[in-house]
């Protein structure tokens, strides 16, 4: 309460105001009667406070003027809650704002007589809102005409006031107020369900266009497309669509949309609900994720002595040696055995079973365990490897010379190491003997002259066939050292396609890529290229002295999308040889499971595509990856066509040995197009083959004619090749039929009779298009198995476990006990336990095909 003297103030200061107030049209009729009061009175005593009359006054003239501002329209009754809104009112002057607590208090009662607006519970509001949206107001979930909870959906638009936090995030609303032309609506107790039912019936009833059905939510599972053939198909879930009552079983997400139907069940559902998608395509299906573990069979699974069993297995068990028999039905079957036993398990324990039961019953599992895992093998597995037929048995008189490529791959025995540490059946065609071979590393000397590699021979007993010889030929790249290797300019190009997601592939690809950065010195580049649905550059040619800027572009990598590799590939050479080192290393890294289908994917067409490639003299390196989809046949074309080498990285085991330990080998080649010819003497030789190298033979013509490709030897690299002889005076099984041939001449000359064979190699330097040729003499022995040395055995058994693992039909002796036995023999000085490993894997392969 303001004190008597400001009030009296201010009032004059009011009355005395040069302009009168335009908003009070009563004013002098007012003020006329209050002067007309105050004449009666002027001769009475005062006995009041000067100030009061003129309060009275006051009072009068703004509460007759605030009456007259009040809409009474707006003071009715009002029987629905409302949204209170912010409200700008319009600036009022200073004369009629400023009042007294009492006047105010005056106005107070004057509106309290009007009806109290109820105030709603709102979650939140604006008083700024976009245009409103007409969006139907939908029942809590889908349900049938005849349903009591259902409610008719109004045809008219209603318009929403209301902004909700979030439509992905669905929460228990206890209250929505909506306001729009049919005025105020309230929904109280919408409680999301993880449940949608939709019914053939329902949907059939109601023909209307105009009619809208709420159905597009967030469920999980679903794929429907729309137009052209009809048909449901169902994998990995629990759900199911039938055609007159459709049941979507997913998270509803809480959001709805207006969708017109009309009596077409596809066109119905079409929409987005909780993992339901619909698109407009010529063919449609409907797709339910989850369903795959399910059966459209009827029987029940059998357990006999806590094993799954087929039901075949109960014919083979005597009934007498049955102890118990237990049935388990609806929950208590799928609480043990998962859905599979949605049909209900016979659990079945036998009593002490005979030795002879017990015999038969793990031979019966045994194949049944075979059966199933073919069947596993066949529907999940879509790998990819080239065909061959090993290299049969020459007659030495018609053919005395062999010629071949070297090859120093080492992909073919990582990868059936994974094949066979993963329980699966080893793909013959996967096993390259060469490569199994070339993988491990052997004893031989350093160059001892300014030649690239040193030559290495050995000559002793055959391990598979007794009365057979081996022919060990062996190079040794010249080991240069890490100061004196040439700068280098690497491209990485990386396959980030939809089959790359998998821990296996990019994440396992990202660390093998750290591990070589770890290798580089500050003088080198790299560059990276990612492929998908087209091609790309990630990261320009940087020095490796930024390794963080490296491998930050490397970890935002993701996989997605389909595989373009044939447009990665041209972007990477274009951009090596934009950085071209003269006199370096330049070198493509390719790094894939080789699913290549966009574009170039054919392997004939990436073969013409990296034969062009490789004389820009950019060489090649191939690292695949992954299981189940792998493409080995693509990865080895490009290495073998492209100057370059292939390895298989299935851990990271083998990502530390192949760009860690052998990084200098692995990556910087020392000679190029190196070939080997041998010409072997009938006096001792009746018949050979070459082991392995089936894909590296030449023509041998091709050995002299500087334009035929040929293989790659990296700093401190060994190249391994065996020949298995048929002596001169052996009369052998394996021996090719002879044929008389009339002008052929075979002689003997004596000046040659302690040579075996003489070796031939041809090499370019990296930078040359120039062969230089080397040639060794190989004298003929006596020597047996037991004086070999380490590398001779231990290379004799890595050979002979390939030659098992392919079921050769050039070998006597399968027996995998002596190839174990005698890679043990070959082990030698191991320092870092490969051969260890690899007597280790072949006795895990014998003991899992007994």
């Amino acid at each position: 309460m303001e004190n008597n003297h400001d009030i009296d103030k201010k009032f004059n200061e009011a009355s005395q105001s040069s302009e009168e107030p335009a908003t009070f049209p009563g004013f002098d009729k007012v003020w006329a009667k209050v002067e007309e009061k105050l004449d009666k009175k002027e001769d009475k005593k005062r006995t009041v406070p000067v100030w009061f009359p003129y309060g009275i006054a006051a009072s009068l003239i703004i509460g007759l003027g605030a009456f007259y501002f009040i809409d009474r329209n707006e003071n009715s009754h009002i029987d629905k809650p409302a949204i209170a809104t912010n409200t700008v009112v319009p600036e009022i002057q200073s004369n009629v704002k400023t009042t007294d607590s009492l006047i105010k208090s005056n106005l107070e009662k004057e509106l309290s007589s009007q009806s109290e607006i109820q105030k709603p519970e709102v979650v939140a509001y604006d008083a700024v809102l976009p245009p409103p949206i007409p969006v139907l107001d939908p029942p809590a979930l889908p349900r049938h005409h005849s349903d009591p909870a259902y409610q008719v959906i109004p045809e008219a638009p209603v318009y929403a006031n209301v902004i909700t936090e979030s439509e992905s995030k669905p929460k228990d609303i206890r209250e929505v107020i909506v306001t729009g032309a049919l005025g105020l609506k309230k929904r109280q107790d919408v409680i999301v369900s993880s449940n949608a039912i939709v019914d053939n019936s329902y949907i059939s009833q109601s023909t209307n266009p105009n009619t809208y059905i709420a159905l597009s939510g967030k469920a999980t599972g679903i794929t429907i497309n729309s137009s052209g053939k009809r048909k449901m198909s169902k994998s990995d879930s629990n759900n199911t669509l039938n055609p007159q009552v459709n049941q979507i079983a997913g998270n509803q997400k809480g959001y709805f949309d207006s969708t017109p139907y009309n009596n077409n069940v596809l066109n119905s559902l079409r929409g987005t609900v909780g993992g339901l998608k619909i698109n407009s395509g010529f063919n449609q299906n409907i797709t339910i994720r989850g369903a795959g573990t399910l059966s459209g069979a009827n029987q029940p699974i059998y357990v006999v002595n806590g094993v799954v069993q087929t039901g075949n297995i109960l014919g083979k068990i005597d009934p007498k040696s049955i102890e118990s028999v237990q049935i388990l039905k609806d929950a208590s079957a799928t609480a043990l055995y998962g859905s599979r036993a949605a049909n209900g398990v016979v659990v079945v324990t036998t009593k002490k079973l005979s030795r002879k039961e017990r015999k038969a019953f793990k031979k019966l599992q045994k194949v049944q365990d075979s059966i199933n895992r073919a069947r596993q093998i066949h529907q999940q597995n879509s790998e990819e490897y080239d065909a061959f037929v090993e290299n049969p048995f020459e007659l030495t008189k018609n053919q005395s010379v062999s010629t071949f490529s070297i090859d120093v791959d080492k992909a073919a025995y990582s990868n059936i190491r994974r094949m066979i540490n993963n329980g699966e059946v080893v793909n013959r065609n996967a096993v390259r003997i060469e490569e199994m071979i070339n993988y491990f590393k052997y004893n031989y000397p350093q160059p001892k002259n300014s030649q690239p590699f040193s030559i290495n021979t050995e000559y002793n007993d055959s391990p598979w066939n007794s009365q057979h010889k081996l022919l060990k030929i062996g190079l040794q790249g010249k080991d240069l050292p890490m100061e004196k290797l040439p700068n280098s300019n690497f491209v990485f190009l990386i396959d980030v396609s939809g089959s790359m997601n998998a821990a296996n592939k990019l994440p396992l690809l990202k660390s093998s890529f750290k591990v070589l950065l770890d290798q580089l010195r500050p003088t080198d580049k790299v560059g990276i290229v990612v492929y998908a649905g087209s091609a790309g550059m990630v990261l320009p040619p940087t020095s490796a002295k930024e390794k963080n800027k490296i491998i930050e572009a490397l970890d935002q990598l993701e996989a997605g999308g389909s595989t373009a590799g044939g447009a990665g590939i041209e972007l990477a050479y274009k951009l090596a040889q934009e950085n071209f080192i003269k006199g370096g290393n330049n070198r493509v890294i390719i790094a894939t499971d080789g699913d290549f289908n966009v574009g170039t994917s054919s392997t004939g067409d990436l073969q013409t595509l990296i034969e062009e490639k490789r004389k820009s003299g950019v060489f090649l390196t191939c690292l695949g990856f992954g299981m189940g989809n792998f493409k080995d046949n693509r990865m080895e074309t490009l290495a073998n066509k492209g100057n370059g080498n292939y390895a298989y990285i299935d851990n990271l085991q083998e990502d530390n040995k192949f760009l860690g330990k052998e990084f200098a080998g692995t990556l910087y080649a020392i000679a190029k197009d190196v070939k080997i010819q041998i010409e072997f003497n009938p006096k001792y030789v009746k018949s050979y083959r070459l082991i392995g190298y089936e894909n590296r033979k030449l023509k041998n013509e091709d050995f002299s004619n500087d334009k035929i490709d040929a293989g790659e030897l990296g700093s401190g690299h060994t190249v391994t090749a065996l020949y298995e002889i048929i002596p001169a005076d052996v009369k052998s099984e394996f021996l090719p039929k002879e044929s008389d041939l009339k002008y052929t001449k075979n002689t003997n000359d004596g000046n040659f009779s302690d040579e075996l064979a003489t070796v031939k190699f041809r090499y370019k330097k990296p930078d040359g298009d120039t062969s230089s040729e080397i040639v060794q003499i190989v004298k003929n022995s006596n020597e047996n198995l037991s004086s070999a040395s380490d590398d001779f055995k231990f290379a004799s058994a890595v050979a002979w476990f390939g030659l098992v693992l392919r079921n050769s039909d050039l070998i006597k002796n399968k027996d995998l006990k002596e190839v174990e036995k005698l890679g043990k023999k070959g082990r030698g000085n191991d320092e870092d336990g490969y051969r260890a490993e690899y007597v280790r894997l072949v006795e895990t392969y014998r003991n899992s095909n007994k």
